[in-house]
């Protein structure tokens, strides 16, 4: 299947004719498959983008679906359904694996890092449908797609498994300070097929903790347990943590 036919593919699972058809090329792009041309030629930038408003959309519709629910929990359910576990089997649902457009140097070994890809171009279709088509459009695809994971019982779930450090992190941050953790992407090293990540974790404009790991989103969740550990909440899901300055990771 060549590129011209990848691209009708995923119109087709978008349920939209793109205007600027470089928007849907980029978005299916692995990074592998430009190296040395521009970045906007992958779907890293369209990803960033796509992150936020799939974010927007996601808590939207939970603040409507979930009157009930407090913030703590609203949290919870909105980091689940934006996880990379969850954009990656939704991704893969969709039959979005074959389409992605991956170098040479990947194709031997992309199995490894297919889940991330999954979840990266999921959010870069959603980026490049919120510049093509708009919101309406976008949050249809969104709500079309994740709809399955709308549901009361995902409330279950959540309270009968740990919390992810991320989530953890942005309860007692939005509580304690009325903030939300900010993540800083520092590093990144090794080969397109095989990178490692290192991100920072900021609250209020201070770094509280550092990780690394095989994607930006599993990095990110290193530094928010690392910013737990050093709160004192490593082990321990209470309600007693505050925040602090990670003072020896200071810029």
């Amino acid at each position: 299947m060549n590129t011209h036919e990848k691209v009708s593919e995923v119109e087709r699972i978008c349920g939209h004719h793109f205007t600027d058809k470089r928007l849907i090329t980029s978005a299916i792009t692995h990074p592998s498959a430009v190296e040395g041309k521009p970045v906007s030629a992958s779907y890293e930038r369209l990803e960033f983008l796509g992150d936020s408003i799939l974010g927007a959309i996601v808590a939207t519709e939970l603040f409507e679906r979930f009157p009930g629910l407090d913030e703590g929990a609203l949290t919870r359910l909105k980091i689940s359904l934006v996880s990379g576990e969850t954009l990656s089997e939704v991704s893969g649902d969709l039959g979005v694996a074959p389409l992605i457009v991956v170098g040479e140097s990947e194709k031997g070994t992309h199995a490894r890092g297919m889940h991330s890809a999954l979840e990266n171009v999921y959010e870069s279709i959603v980026g490049a449908l919120y510049l093509d088509a708009g919101y309406e459009d976008t949050r249809r695809f969104v709500l079309d797609t994740l709809s399955s994971h709308f549901t009361p019982e995902l409330v279950d779930r959540l309270s009968e498994r740990p919390i992810n450090p991320k989530s953890r992190l942005q309860e007692i941050t939005q509580r304690d300070l009325r903030l939300a953790p900010e993540y800083k992407l520092v590093g990144e090293e090794g080969p397109a097929h095989d990178p490692t990540f290192t991100s920072v974790v900021l609250v209020d404009g201070k770094r509280v903790g550092r990780g690394s790991g095989p994607s930006k989103k599993s990095s990110e969740n290193a530094a928010a347990a690392d910013a737990l550990e050093r709160m004192g909440q490593g082990g321990d899901k209470g309600a007693d943590a505050s925040v602090a300055p990670a003072d020896a990771d200071e810029h």
